[in-house]
């Protein structure tokens, strides 16, 4: 998959696999507010991170893969959108055979931190999605469990 236009490869150790991302806003302070287009390769996914002010995720295209630590890894498809609280240790990327873009939107906290790192997504965990599929419940109600 070529990266799209204008885009900045994910820097590791953030992601595993092909990643890039489109900045979309990063206004000007007082707003903290920061939205980004991120598209993902087949099999390419984000570590273990999290957000001190929490993230929602918008798919916009192909199917991926979310999991928050504790809960089962979630297929998610485009028009999806999925809300991660605050501090809530999570992944996310594509499926093993599509792509997947995403909006991620997020407020960056006062100090300037907008993600805490983890360790990357082992490929076990990764390819426990099938147990796991999106189901109504999670579809009705798309934030991490």
């Amino acid at each position: 998959m070529p990266p799209p236009a204008a885009s900045a490869r994910a820097a590791a150790p953030w992601v595993t696999g092909d990643v890039w991302v489109d900045e979309l806003a990063s206004p000007a302070a007082p707003s903290r507010l920061r939205v980004d287009s991120v598209h993902f390769a087949p099999g390419a996914r984000t570590a273990w991170h999290r957000h001190p002010l929490g993230q929602l995720l918008h798919v916009t295209a192909g199917t991926g893969r979310v999991q928050c630590a504790g809960g089962p890894v979630r297929t998610i498809r485009a028009g999806d959108t999925v809300r991660i609280g605050a501090g809530e240790w999570h992944w996310h990327g594509a499926g093993p055979d599509t792509a997947m873009t995403h909006l991620a939107v997020q407020e960056v906290a006062e100090d300037g931190t907008a993600a805490e790192l983890g360790e990357p997504v082992d490929d076990a965990t990764y390819a426990t999605y099938a147990t796991y599929a999106m189901h109504a419940a999670f579809a009705a109600e798309p934030s991490c469990p």
